[in-house]
């Protein structure tokens, strides 16, 4: 049976470290030999495009980039149908959507692994690029005090879910309204030795965090929400003032695109401590050791 990668809850504590060890191998065989990747966008993306298909590149395999418009979703064809045939030309099927249903949707029924390149719940790459270069500069995960400035979405419940599996410490700093519920924040602290807990005043979340996270205020699909967003997150801009909160040489992370003067100060993404293009580059190691493992190297 066919091993997906929708969640990060999708590993297991043991199966997320083996990803993070084949990102970084020198030596991994080629399970794509001869294989096409559908690689679906119906968001467009600079990083998860680039790394996404250098990734199959370098395991051997073909990558096939497909815009959303073209297969259409439920417009042209239902995802079922587009899954069906799409897994007989190839030997993995990658998706960008809107919506996370439409991922779970695509597994159910695929002999492939199919692959969540970002949903409206879930970002699993992003996560496993930001575990792996939090590894890299600040060494194990394991106790180590993290903090996220900003809305509760995709992205900050995969890197929730990552670092709850293996032992870390995450803080989220998210507006009311933003925020995760009881119900979710009881959900994540059961998944593992890690912990994760919720305050509303930015300052109090990085206070003593060792890495610092954001993203954007408003993701794609929300932008008629923009300028009510920017009122709900005044005050929650990471910049220079806040980052004395945290430990001393605490390190700055950023999935990008980032909004300088919005959810970052310049003076904090371009700055000595600021991780944010290893976190990028990491997006392709990442991609790379996730594939590999749902072809069955280990």
């Amino acid at each position: 049976m066919s091993r997906h990668l929708l969640d990060i809850t999708d590993l297991s504590a043991e199966e997320l470290r083996t990803i993070l060890h084949l990102a970084q191998r020198v030596d991994l065989p080629r399970p794509l030999e001869g294989l096409g990747v559908a690689l679906i966008f119906e968001k467009p993306s600079n990083r998860t495009r680039q790394s996404m298909e250098m990734a199959v590149f370098q395991l051997g395999g073909h990558p096939v980039y497909t815009r959303g418009e073209e297969v259409g979703f439920d417009v042209r064809e239902s995802a079922e149908d587009i899954t069906h045939v799409m897994a007989g030309y190839h030997g993995m099927l990658a998706a960008r959507v809107f919506s996370h249903s439409i991922v779970t949707r695509m597994a159910a029924v695929s002999p492939v692994p199919v692959v969540n390149m970002l949903s409206d719940h879930s970002h699993p790459l992003q996560a496993l690029a930001d575990v792996l270069t939090m590894q890299q500069v600040h060494g194990a995960v394991v106790g180590l005090p993290v903090a996220y400035v900003g809305d509760y979405n995709n992205v900050s419940r995969s890197l929730a879910e990552a670092l709850v599996l293996l032992g870390g410490s995450l803080a989220l700093g998210c507006p009311l309204g933003y925020h995760a519920d009881d119900a979710e924040l009881e959900r994540l602290n059961g998944l593992g030795p890690g912990s994760v807990t919720q305050v509303h005043r930015p300052a109090e979340a990085v206070a003593g965090a060792v890495a610092v996270h954001t993203d954007s205020w408003t993701s794609m699909g929300q932008e008629t929400e923009k300028q009510q967003r920017k009122v709900a997150f005044e005050g929650f801009t990471v910049d220079d003032e806040m980052m004395t909160h945290a430990a001393a040489g605490a390190g700055f992370y950023h999935c990008l695109p980032a909004y300088r003067g919005l959810e970052v100060a310049a003076e904090v993404i371009d700055g000595p401590h600021s991780h944010v293009y290893a976190q990028a580059h990491n997006r392709l190691h990442a991609a790379r050791g996730a594939l590999a493992f749902l072809m069955g190297v280990h």
